[in-house]
C-alpha cells in the first residue's frame, strides 16, 4: 500500500488515486489517475495499472495477482478487476458514494466473483491525501 500511496502523490491536477499490481511479491505494474490529462474517461489508476500488467503478461487474465488501491474502486474499475481476475484487492479510503466492492454496492455479488477485498489498509494516509486535494479545489 506505500507503493500506491507514493504513486498516488505523483498525480497532478487530477484525483490522486494511485495502484500497484503484484505478483509473487514482485510489483508488476503501478498508475495513478489521468483522465483529465489523456481526456480519457477510463484512466483511472486501476484501468491503468491492468493495462499495464496485461501488457507485460501478453494477457488480460491477471490470476494469482494482488491489487493496492488507496481509494475503493469506482464500478467501472471494480469490473475491470473483476474480469481481469485479480485474486485480492486491498484498498485505502473507503467510497460512500462510488464505491462499488462494499461501501454503496458490490459488484462481485452480481459476478458470483470470488476477488477477495480488504479495505481501510492505511487508511488515515489514504484519506489525507484526498482531503488534501479536495480543500485546494474547493
Amino acid at each position: 500500500m506505500k507503493r500506491a500511496i507514493e504513486t498516488a502523490k505523483q498525480v497532478n491536477g487530477e484525483i490522486p488515486v494511485g495502484a500497484v499490481i503484484v505478483k509473487d511479491g514482485e510489483v508488476i505494474s503501478s498508475a495513478f489517475n489521468r483522465k483529465e490529462e489523456l481526456k480519457d474517461v477510463t484512466c483511472h489508476a486501476e484501468i491503468l495499472a491492468i493495462r499495464k500488467a496485461e501488457e507485460k503478461f501478453g494477457s488480460w487474465r491477471l490470476d494469482d495477482c494482488e491489487m493496492y488501491v488507496t481509494l475503493e474502486p469506482c464500478p467501472m474499475c471494480a469490473w475491470a478487476i473483476i474480469n481481469s481476475r485479480i485474486k485480492t484487492l486491498y484498498f485505502g479510503s473507503f467510497d460512500p458514494n462510488y464505491g462499488a466492492l462494499g461501501s454503496k454496492i458490490d459488484l462481485r455479488k452480481l459476478a458470483n466473483s470470488k476477488l477477495k477485498v480488504y479495505g481501510g489498509i492505511m487508511e488515515d494516509e489514504c484519506n489525507k491525501i484526498l482531503e488534501e486535494f479536495f480543500s485546494n479545489v474547493r
